[in-house]
């Protein structure tokens, strides 16, 4: 009977399930969505209940739609988002929703935490204090939420939460642990002077386990609702960032990955922890001897989203009239302006931002609008602006790592020829595209091979990817950005002077309404 895999990818917006052969080669998949939500200004939560019944229904549906026997699933792996945080009581209930990384409520601990410490907390934990942690959330729910605090008996993340369901027990491997800033990464322990800084005990946390941990004996009334056998084994896998450098083959030394999908990020693998001494960057482990550092952005395609709803009425109105998608549209239009928007410039920060700056109050702007400019060129002022912002991150790793050989793309942005080609345009950088573009699913599937032993070394992923096209820079654009760059780099430095002003008014202006 010929084996099958399963990798599983709990995303911010939707849960993925693909189906693979132990050769990597995909034959089913199946998404499940759920929202995001905003009950009030700076929160960005979801359903934890919703998510496990998403989960299960892509599992469900791929067993179904691939009618493969059961028993031919070798194993099912799981890939997770990072920084969720949901306190749970004592008989496992939810008493607050997942708070999830774009959440910035927290964003005055945050800054209470980075006077307190400095850079010497981040250079142990090796994740940037930030409101996306659950450090500064846990924080957020023992001052805003003291009820909810002293009724909490765990702190867990959504992943924690399925595995719960599925095997009654609190298991949380080291790669999400790694993303909490609540994890020594040099000891692999819950780290004190965090524990103590969050108002907390390690008994309030998940017990830490390696990402290769097996599960066996899921309760078989779960197994009947989801298709699968009851002996299955579960691999608790890693968190997504890490994943995906993985699943695109981005693992050896000068390898980069470039992730964007509604938010984005740039990583690296490296076989020891790495931290940033202006604290740019981020290290989350993915074994215990490979390592990911890089710089996650908030602002990815949840920004293209915005210029869609905000711009692009007329893409929109078209593209339903030729059952079109309007995203093509719209970068068909961005690709008949010339590169650099004839000298318009776009900072992206409509939602904060992470890497480089990691400044929650960061926001938006145009620079150098002019009589001359039309909609068009605001339209590819807003893709480049995404693009050059991720640029910033690259420069900051490359301080770590050196310039990069080679650049793979994953996430959404992967299917589109245009974005791709600013990418290769604005980081002089051959750009490499897999043919599967799920690469977090297939990272998870390629680690549960290495954990149930089927393979010796994550390299072996080079057999099971292949790259279905490339896109190779235009000397000319590149030209183009390489005078614009050092103006974007340097209007993002003047605005940090003004940012926390621009949102104090704002928020005045919420609460007058």
């Amino acid at each position: 009977m010929k084996s099958y895999m399963l990798g599983v990818d709990i995303g911010t917006t939707s849960t993925k399930a693909v189906l693979f052969d132990l050769k990597g080669n995909a034959f089913q998949q199946s998404s499940v969505e759920y929202p995001l939500n905003v009950p009030e200004p700076g929160a960005a939560e979801q359903d934890p209940k919703e998510i496990l019944e998403a989960v299960k229904e892509s599992i469900r549906t791929v067993m179904k739609r691939s009618e493969i026997d059961k028993n031919a699933l070798k194993f099912i792996s799981f890939s997770a988002a990072m920084h969720s945080v949901i306190a749970v009581d004592k008989e496992g209930n939810p008493l607050t929703p997942s708070i999830t990384w774009a959440d910035q409520r927290s964003e005055p601990y945050a800054e209470k935490i980075k006077i307190q410490t400095g850079l010497e907390l981040y250079k142990k934990t090796g994740t940037p204090i930030h409101p996306m942690s659950p450090l500064t959330n846990i924080c957020w729910i023992r001052e805003e939420k003291p009820d909810i605090f002293k009724q909490t008996a765990k702190f867990i993340g959504i992943k924690e939460y399925v595995f719960k369901a599925f095997f009654n027990e609190y298991v949380v491997d080291h790669s999400i642990a790694s993303a909490t800033g609540l994890l020594n990464i040099y000891t692999m322990d819950w780290d004190a002077e965090a524990l103590e800084i969050a108002g907390i005990g390690p008994d309030q946390l998940s017990k830490l386990v390696p990402t290769t941990s097996q599960y066996k004996d899921i309760d078989p009334i779960l197994a009947d609702e989801m298709g699968i056998s009851s002996e299955v084994t579960f691999i608790i896998g890693a968190n997504d960032g890490c994943l995906a450098n993985l699943g695109v083959d981005a693992v050896m030394p000068g390898e980069v990955a470039i992730t964007i999908g509604t938010s984005g990020a740039i990583r690296t693998v490296t076989d020891k922890p790495v931290t940033d001494e202006k604290g740019r960057t981020f290290c989350y482990a993915l074994t215990e001897n490979h390592w990911v550092i890089g710089g996650p952005v908030n602002n990815g395609g949840m920004v293209l989203r915005w210029l869609r709803d905000e711009f692009c009425s007329e893409e929109v109105k078209i593209a339903k009239e030729q059952n079109q998608n309007p995203y093509d549209l719209i970068t068909d239009r961005i690709d008949q302006v010339a590169a650099g928007s004839e000298g318009l410039l776009f900072h992206p920060y409509l939602s904060g931002e992470r890497a480089p700056s990691w400044n929650a109050n960061a926001r938006g702007s145009f620079f150098g609008l002019a009589m001359h400019h039309k909609r068009e060129h605001m339209m590819r002022a807003v893709l480049e602006g995404i693009n050059m912002n991720i640029y910033m991150v690259l420069l900051a790793l490359e301080e770590l790592i050196g310039t990069p050989k080679e650049v793979r793309a994953t996430g959404g942005f992967a299917h589109s020829a245009v974005w791709r080609q600013m990418v290769a345009d604005i980081f002089g950088q051959e750009v490499h595209v897999p043919e599967t573009v799920e690469s977090a699913c297939l990272g998870a599937a390629i680690l549960g091979l290495y954990a149930m032993e089927e393979i010796d070394d994550l390299s072996e992923v080079k057999k099971m990817v292949k790259t279905r096209t490339i896109n190779h820079p235009d000397k000319e654009k590149g030209l183009v950005y390489k005078e614009l760059l050092p103006i974007f780099i340097r209007l993002s430095r003047l605005y940090e002077q003004e940012y926390e002003a621009i949102v104090d008014f704002q928020n005045q202006y919420t609460n007058r309404i």
